[in-house]
């Protein structure tokens, strides 16, 4: 990989720019430098392959070639654009299922059993309101 040529941007393959990004998250090089080492020539493209590969959070401090600090939950790792993406869609997929689930069970209801289910509208509380006096 040292070559120290420079490079068309088809010739950059995942396994590389894998390579690349393990070795700036790592610390063994800044952004700037892996560019310079592998004739990168775009001015963003590390931080490009980073953003999406990388298992850090690279925001603007990474522009003067040092990462940004993640603020991560205490709980949770940081996640990729890409990553937060497909946990959303699982999360929307299982909303869904359960949706497909309340709606089923509230039709058994009404056909076998002739119970009324009385849906609210949305923003409205089951509550009632205190009363004045």
């Amino acid at each position: 990989m040292d070559s120290g040529i420079k490079r068309t941007q088809k010739d950059y393959t995942l396994a590389f720019k894998l390579a690349v990004v393990e070795q700036v998250e790592k610390g063994e090089l800044t952004y700037k430098q892996a560019q310079d080492r592998y004739g990168i020539q775009g001015r963003s493209t590390v931080l490009v392959w980073l953003r999406k590969h990388g298992r850090q959070n690279w925001g603007p401090m990474a522009h003067y070639g040092r990462m940004s600090k993640p603020n991560p939950s205490p709980n949770s790792p940081t996640l990729t654009p890409e990553q937060r993406i497909k946990e959303l869609e699982v999360q929307l997929k299982e909303a869904r299922e359960k949706s497909r689930f309340f709606e089923a069970v509230i039709e058994v209801l009404k056909t076998d059993y002739g119970v009324h289910v009385v849906k609210k509208p949305v923003g409205k509380s089951s509550r009632k309101s205190p009363s004045k006096g």
